[in-house]
């Protein structure tokens, strides 16, 4: 009679995990829904929850920066050159061989900081030109030479992005 019972308890089981998997809509009925399907306006509400929505916190983060990449490419009703700028100086901050990095600071310092010094278009800080150029001077080239913050800080005043 136990035998019979075990029979019986197997074959239960096994028509239970058969109908189980002919019916995956019932798996699937469980799922968890967000409340807002936004990405966009989910992490909105995590960083305000934290006290964290500033420029400066997204930005440093590879998706914020990422998405005001695409924001200067493809949005912005004006080109904006300053982000190849920016992404210059943070090459040169990757940059371990001092020769290497002489040779690309002259190159940013040319293009970028001299041009716009040659046609009265900046909005340099006096100070942060002359960090650069003292060290350039001395042949000298720290890994934090072009010190980012100042120059950001033009990139994002320069174009107003902050308004749009």
């Amino acid at each position: 009679m136990a035998d019979l019972e075990a029979v019986l308890a197997d074959v239960s089981y096994l028509m239970a995990m058969e109908k189980s998997k002919s019916t995956p809509a019932a798996r699937a009925s469980k799922k968890i829904i967000l409340p807002d399907p936004s990405v966009r306006s989910v992490m909105h509400k995590y960083l305000e929850k934290k006290k964290e929505v500033n420029f400066d916190k997204i930005f440093n983060q590879m998706f914020g920066y990422l998405l005001f990449k695409d924001y200067c490419e493809n949005v912005a009703e004006e080109p904006i050159p300053q982000l190849r700028f920016y992404e210059e100086i943070k090459a040169y901050e990757k940059l371990e061989c001092p020769e290497e990095r002489r040779k690309l600071a002259k190159e940013i310092y040319d293009n970028f900081i001299m041009k716009e010094l040659l046609a009265h278009s900046h909005e340099y800080s006096s100070e942060a030109v002359s960090h650069v150029h003292k060290y350039l001077m001395k042949n000298e080239v720290p890994v934090n030479l072009f010190e980012v913050g100042p120059f950001l800080i033009f990139l994002i005043a320069s174009h107003d992005i902050n308004k749009r």
